[in-house]
């Protein structure tokens, strides 16, 4: 055990901290009643990896590669999160690997390694991921699109004060947790409260507590 907190291991060790880090974060938050990966996806641009300022070689290499391991096909955090376990994963078997045979690798070299084998890992994980979370499923409705649908308070009351949030299932079928605000001139509409989004100002949506006839059993 000890040897997975030394200098040979100590990147992998790093990466694999930082995924378990990742995995409790996005749970807890999903427990809380949003999403961590939901915000993350709404900034994240895929083709932004490739930078608008790179000459045209280095741009179409990146994006290349990029798109050869399905960033932007499954949702953000979940590419990161299988990348930093295919990195993590692939230097620990190298390092060990080394070791049992003579002395474990200088560190750069290992990680260069280990960054290598994680691109074809992340591939083909990502490729079956894609087919339950598919990025461009869950993430191609635009927030104009959930205005009429009900949704269930998850953080509030819901007042015309700080907005709280709401969870909200798109046509689709997929999750999305925006932020909400009571229209004025109603109560306060407490958590577990169905409601239906009637506008929106910028990422806030105004609330009315849904009719009766388009409540949900859920």
């Amino acid at each position: 055990m000890d040897a997975l907190f030394s200098t040979s291991y100590q990147p992998f060790t790093i990466a694999g901290l930082v995924m378990t880090g990742l995995v409790a974060i996005e749970t807890l938050s999903l427990i809380a009643g949003f999403s961590i990966s939901h915000f993350i996806e709404q900034s994240f641009d895929p083709e932004s990896f490739s930078g608008h300022h790179a000459d045209a070689g280095t741009t179409e290499v990146l994006g290349g590669l990029m798109g050869w391991i399905n960033a932007g096909r499954v949702p953000f955090l979940i590419f990161i999160i299988t990348w930093l376990a295919a990195f993590a994963g692939a230097g620990f078997m190298i390092q060990t690997l080394a070791a049992s045979i003579l002395t474990a690798l200088p560190v750069p070299v290992a990680s260069l390694m280990a960054f290598v084998l994680a691109a074809p890992a992340t591939h083909f994980t990502t490729r079956l991921v894609s087919h339950i979370v598919p990025r461009e499923e869950t993430y191609a409705v635009s927030h104009d699109d959930l205005v009429g649908r009900v949704a269930q308070v998850t953080l509030g009351p819901l007042d015309q004060g700080l907005a709280g949030r709401v969870k909200v299932q798109d046509s689709h079928g997929n999750w999305h947790f925006p932020m909400a605000k009571a229209a004025a001139g109603y109560q306060p509409l407490p958590v577990g409260a169905q409601v239906l989004l009637v506008d929106r100002t910028g990422p806030v949506f105004v609330v009315i507590p849904a009719p009766e006839t388009l409540k949900t059993n859920s």
